[in-house]
């Protein structure tokens, strides 16, 4: 104990610390001196650390606490819109509008026109029609919110029609009964798992029937003895009901995406000219912009969903607002959209574009990390539940031995590298890798 005691005390220590003072604040100097003597006095090492030591300890205590549990990372998985690491990447002028909204007071709601109170959905809606064809839009929090919404909107008290092969569950668990659960509608399942029939809809269609919905699969695919009946099949059926048709696309996308070589994925506009009175769709999947729910359709269902006291639980924020909207507005010009979204961007790149980088970069990393990194062909998909059972031709660098150790270590480093494991290896799939200098960087 007589050793412990020669530990310099908290004020002598804060003599010295007016540098870390004046960068972090003097409460924090002062908790991190005292935790870092406490940690030394529980380990009681012998010799003792000097005060210079012990200053080096706390400058590192102070360095973690401020650095920001959000970091930014490489995502070399090969998924371009990882769930996990934050999906779509915005492009940059989403980027410059969200700044220029932080920095400043906003006309949210307020008509500068009349002087009076606006509507915040008025910078959205009118881009939203255009583009989709959709007599009206409004926007909520993201698509499950979306759902929720048009489902407690339209379907409250009653039943809403659903075929069982569209049941799905999204990521985190989250599935589509438990979502008609809390809208406080009545699931009515009909068909069976892999064939449902326009018969099933009509015998199902009663007294207590609020709506046909359908669900796309996004997120999965079923083959083989199937049936299915079609958005606009399934929306004629609704309509000599009297009844409201709800087309959930999920991922969504504003545009054909064979146009840059990907697989076919239902656009927007194209449910909305099927017949659909209501089609719900993400912001931060496949359109490539900030998480967000797009409800567009009939004028009067979407005035009766902005009535719905969720809408204001549900809404965005000015920031959100004006990235989404400069999202947007790239997709008038659709000649020029891959160049602009990153997203597209990615999906896009060519193969072997990605290999020539690979092979650039596979003798530096190896060099970094004391490895061997061989430059192999591989796939990318998509991601949160885009076209499921498409991938796209990449390449990227196997690194090996001991994957599990070097991807441990990677994701240790100042910038996190995340690959993923397979067949013994750690690959880095470069498709979503923006430059050399990002991957050598982080290394260094």
């Amino acid at each position: 104990m007589s050793g412990l005691r020669a530990l310099p005390s908290v004020d002598r220590l804060l003599a010295d610390c007016g540098a870390l003072i004046a960068a972090h604040g003097r409460a924090p100097v002062t908790k991190a001196l005292r935790a870092e003597l406490a940690a030394i006095r529980a380990a009681r090492p012998d010799p003792l650390p000097d005060d210079a030591a012990i200053l080096t300890g706390i400058e590192a205590r102070l360095a973690a606490q401020a650095q920001s549990k959000l970091r930014p990372v490489l995502n070399l998985t090969g998924t371009v819109l990882h769930t996990n690491l934050g999906r779509a990447l915005l492009a940059e002028a989403a980027v410059a509008a969200a700044t220029i909204a932080m920095r400043a007071p906003a006309a949210l709601e307020f008509d500068l026109d009349s002087g009076g109170r606006g509507e915040r959905d008025s910078h959205l809606r009118g881009l939203l029609c255009e583009l989709t064809g959709a007599e009206d839009a409004t926007v909520v929090n993201n698509n499950a919110a979306a759902v929720l919404i048009v489902l407690n909107t339209l379907a409250r008290g009653r039943e809403a029609v659903v075929s069982r092969g569209e049941l799905i569950e999204i990521g985190g668990a989250f599935r589509m009964p438990a979502i008609m659960e809390q809208a406080g509608c009545k699931l009515r399942e009909v068909g069976t798992t892999n064939r449902t029939h326009p018969r099933d809809y009509r015998e199902a269609i009663g007294p207590e029937t609020g709506l046909l919905m359908k669900v796309h699969t996004s997120n999965y695919r079923i083959e083989g003895f199937t049936k299915e009946v079609s958005a606009p099949e399934l929306a004629a059926l609704a309509h000599a009901a009297g009844l409201p048709m709800v087309n959930d696309l999920g991922s969504g996308t504003l545009v054909d995406l064979r146009r840059w070589g990907l697989a076919p994925e239902p656009t927007v506009a194209e449910a909305v000219a099927e017949g659909a009175d209501v089609v719900t769709f993400s912001g931060d999947k496949l359109l490539g912009g900030p998480q967000a729910g797009f409800i567009v359709g009939r004028r009067a269902i979407i005035a009766a969903i902005n009535r719905n006291p969720l809408k204001r639980a549900l809404r965005l924020d000015k920031i959100r607002i004006a990235a989404t909207e400069a999202t947007l507005r790239l997709y008038r010009d659709p000649d020029r959209l891959a160049a602009r979204l990153p997203t597209l961007r990615l999906l896009s790149r060519p193969q072997a574009e990605i290999r020539a980088q690979a092979e650039r970069l596979a003798p530096r990393v190896a060099e970094a990390l004391g490895c061997a990194a061989t430059v192999i062909d591989c796939a990318s998909q998509i991601g949160s539940g885009a076209l499921p059972t498409e991938t796209i031709p990449s390449a990227g660098l196997a690194l090996t031995p001991r994957p599990e150790a070097l991807a441990e270590r990677l994701r240790g480093l100042a910038t996190p590298i995340i690959g993923r494991i397979h067949d013994g290896a750690l690959i880095l799939d470069l498709r979503c890798l923006p430059d050399d200098a990002a991957l050598l960087d982080a290394l260094a």
